[in-house]
Protein backbone atom coordinates (compact mmCIF):
# COMPACT_ATOMS: atom_id res chain seq x y z
CA UNK A 1 0.00 0.00 0.00
CA UNK A 2 2.51 2.50 0.78
CA UNK A 3 4.69 1.90 -2.54
CA UNK A 4 1.07 2.23 -4.39
CA UNK A 5 0.44 5.68 -2.31
CA UNK A 6 4.16 6.31 -3.55
CA UNK A 7 3.16 6.14 -7.39
CA UNK A 8 0.24 7.92 -6.76
CA UNK A 9 1.65 11.09 -5.31
CA UNK A 10 4.64 11.33 -7.73
CA UNK A 11 2.44 10.69 -10.68
CA UNK A 12 0.23 13.46 -9.88
CA UNK A 13 3.60 15.45 -9.08
CA UNK A 14 4.50 14.71 -12.94
CA UNK A 15 1.40 15.98 -14.28
CA UNK A 16 1.07 18.81 -12.52
CA UNK A 17 5.27 20.14 -13.51
CA UNK A 18 4.30 18.74 -17.12
CA UNK A 19 1.24 20.97 -17.32
CA UNK A 20 3.46 24.06 -15.79
CA UNK A 21 5.96 23.64 -17.87
CA UNK A 22 3.92 23.61 -20.85
CA UNK A 23 2.23 27.17 -20.45
CA UNK A 24 -1.06 25.73 -18.98
CA UNK A 25 -0.78 27.85 -15.53
CA UNK A 26 0.43 30.89 -17.80
CA UNK A 27 -1.63 34.24 -17.12
CA UNK A 28 -3.39 35.23 -20.27
CA UNK A 29 -2.64 39.11 -20.63
CA UNK A 30 -3.16 41.84 -23.33
CA UNK A 31 -0.35 43.35 -24.76
CA UNK A 32 -2.01 46.38 -26.73
CA UNK A 33 -5.14 47.97 -26.87
CA UNK A 34 -5.27 46.47 -30.62
CA UNK A 35 -5.14 43.06 -28.62
CA UNK A 36 -7.65 43.56 -26.65
CA UNK A 37 -9.64 45.33 -29.46
CA UNK A 38 -9.27 41.72 -31.65
CA UNK A 39 -10.41 39.79 -28.33
CA UNK A 40 -13.50 41.57 -28.41
CA UNK A 41 -14.55 41.28 -31.91
CA UNK A 42 -14.66 37.59 -31.64
CA UNK A 43 -17.50 37.47 -28.91
CA UNK A 44 -18.42 40.89 -30.29
CA UNK A 45 -18.14 41.23 -34.20
CA UNK A 46 -20.81 43.55 -35.42
CA UNK A 47 -20.08 46.27 -31.95
CA UNK A 48 -18.04 49.55 -33.37
CA UNK A 49 -15.51 49.71 -30.33
CA UNK A 50 -14.15 54.02 -30.76
CA UNK A 51 -12.00 53.47 -27.67
CA UNK A 52 -10.07 51.30 -25.65
CA UNK A 53 -8.64 52.06 -21.94
CA UNK A 54 -6.34 49.15 -20.76
CA UNK A 55 -5.77 48.57 -16.88
CA UNK A 56 -1.90 48.99 -15.66
CA UNK A 57 -1.65 45.32 -15.09
CA UNK A 58 -2.96 44.44 -18.87
CA UNK A 59 -5.39 42.29 -17.70
CA UNK A 60 -8.11 43.67 -18.13
CA UNK A 61 -10.04 46.53 -20.75
CA UNK A 62 -12.38 48.84 -21.23
CA UNK A 63 -13.93 49.55 -24.58
CA UNK A 64 -16.25 52.51 -25.41
CA UNK A 65 -18.84 51.59 -28.16
CA UNK A 66 -20.41 53.63 -30.82
CA UNK A 67 -23.58 52.66 -29.20
CA UNK A 68 -22.74 54.09 -25.81
CA UNK A 69 -21.72 51.02 -24.25
CA UNK A 70 -18.70 49.43 -22.20
CA UNK A 71 -17.27 46.03 -23.52
CA UNK A 72 -14.71 44.39 -20.87
CA UNK A 73 -12.17 42.36 -21.66
CA UNK A 74 -10.57 40.61 -18.85
CA UNK A 75 -8.05 37.66 -18.30
CA UNK A 76 -9.50 34.59 -15.84
CA UNK A 77 -6.53 32.18 -16.03
CA UNK A 78 -5.48 31.70 -19.31
CA UNK A 79 -8.33 32.67 -21.19
CA UNK A 80 -10.49 36.04 -21.29
CA UNK A 81 -14.08 36.92 -20.42
CA UNK A 82 -16.06 39.27 -22.35
CA UNK A 83 -18.83 41.16 -21.62
CA UNK A 84 -20.71 44.24 -23.22
CA UNK A 85 -22.34 46.43 -20.29
CA UNK A 86 -24.93 49.18 -19.66
CA UNK A 87 -24.65 50.76 -16.62
CA UNK A 88 -27.44 48.93 -15.80
CA UNK A 89 -25.30 45.78 -15.37
CA UNK A 90 -23.02 47.73 -13.06
CA UNK A 91 -24.02 46.65 -9.16
CA UNK A 92 -21.76 49.07 -7.98
CA UNK A 93 -18.84 51.25 -8.81
CA UNK A 94 -16.17 53.11 -6.70
CA UNK A 95 -13.23 54.52 -6.30
CA UNK A 96 -10.57 52.29 -4.43
CA UNK A 97 -7.35 54.33 -4.70
CA UNK A 98 -6.63 57.25 -6.96
CA UNK A 99 -6.11 55.28 -10.02
CA UNK A 100 -8.34 52.45 -9.35
CA UNK A 101 -11.81 51.62 -9.75
CA UNK A 102 -13.74 48.95 -7.37
CA UNK A 103 -16.19 47.19 -9.76
CA UNK A 104 -19.19 44.79 -8.71
CA UNK A 105 -21.42 42.85 -11.00
CA UNK A 106 -24.59 41.33 -10.54
CA UNK A 107 -23.20 38.31 -12.62
CA UNK A 108 -21.71 35.11 -10.35
CA UNK A 109 -19.32 34.11 -12.97
CA UNK A 110 -17.69 37.11 -12.85
CA UNK A 111 -18.86 39.74 -9.57
CA UNK A 112 -16.31 42.07 -9.76
CA UNK A 113 -12.51 43.27 -9.00
CA UNK A 114 -10.73 45.89 -8.72
CA UNK A 115 -9.19 47.70 -11.70
CA UNK A 116 -6.33 49.52 -11.70
CA UNK A 117 -5.66 52.33 -14.27
CA UNK A 118 -2.41 54.48 -15.58
CA UNK A 119 -4.28 57.38 -14.30
CA UNK A 120 -7.28 58.94 -12.58
CA UNK A 121 -8.24 60.98 -15.55
CA UNK A 122 -8.65 57.18 -17.41
CA UNK A 123 -10.36 55.44 -14.47
CA UNK A 124 -13.17 58.87 -13.84
CA UNK A 125 -13.81 58.46 -17.82
CA UNK A 126 -14.68 54.51 -17.34
CA UNK A 127 -16.65 54.93 -13.80
CA UNK A 128 -18.76 57.90 -15.83
CA UNK A 129 -19.35 55.16 -18.86
CA UNK A 130 -20.86 52.79 -16.38
CA UNK A 131 -22.75 55.08 -13.94
CA UNK A 132 -26.45 55.53 -14.44
CA UNK A 133 -27.14 59.40 -15.81
CA UNK A 134 -29.76 61.29 -14.12
CA UNK A 135 -31.64 64.04 -16.09
CA UNK A 136 -32.18 67.10 -13.33
CA UNK A 137 -35.13 68.84 -13.23
CA UNK A 138 -35.41 72.61 -13.02
CA UNK A 139 -37.95 73.59 -10.10
CA UNK A 140 -40.80 75.81 -11.26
Amino acid sequence: MPVLAALVVVGISLIVALIHLTGGSRKASLASADVARERFALDYPNVEVRAVHLTADRCSAFLETADGRIGLVHAMGAKFLTRLLTPADVASIRRSGEASLLARFPDFTFPGAVFEFESAEVADRVAAALTPRTIGRRAA
